[in-house]
């Protein structure tokens, strides 16, 4: 019975993750491009939209938040690769070597 539970917490974990990392990205990114939108002029003949300062902080900002998430992503991919694990103790990730 303990097998059965570690797997559904291991396939939990895994859900998670893929959630996060998998749809979560994609629903920042529509967020970041519908807030260039916020109260952005149209487009009328030649002319591009002009965007507000508001909507591009805003898009800049989650964007940066995507750029993060998947280096956090590649830093975990590399980490595990050369036999090490990445520790989250004081918030910012560090590479450690498995215990």
């Amino acid at each position: 019975m303990n097998s059965l539970t570690l797997a559904l917490e291991g396939a939990g974990k895994v859900l998670v993750a893929g959630l996060v990392f998998g749809a979560g990205l994609p629903v920042v990114y529509a967020l970041a491009m519908r807030a260039l939108a916020i109260g952005a002029t149209p487009a009328h003949g030649d002319t591009p939209p002009r965007h507000t300062p508001l909507g591009r902080a805003l898009a800049t900002v989650l964007v940066a938040v995507i750029v993060v998430g998947v280096l956090l992503g590649l830093v975990l991919i590399v980490a595990g690769g050369f036999g090490k694990a990445v520790s989250f103790e004081n918030i910012v990730p560090v590479i450690v070597d498995k215990k």
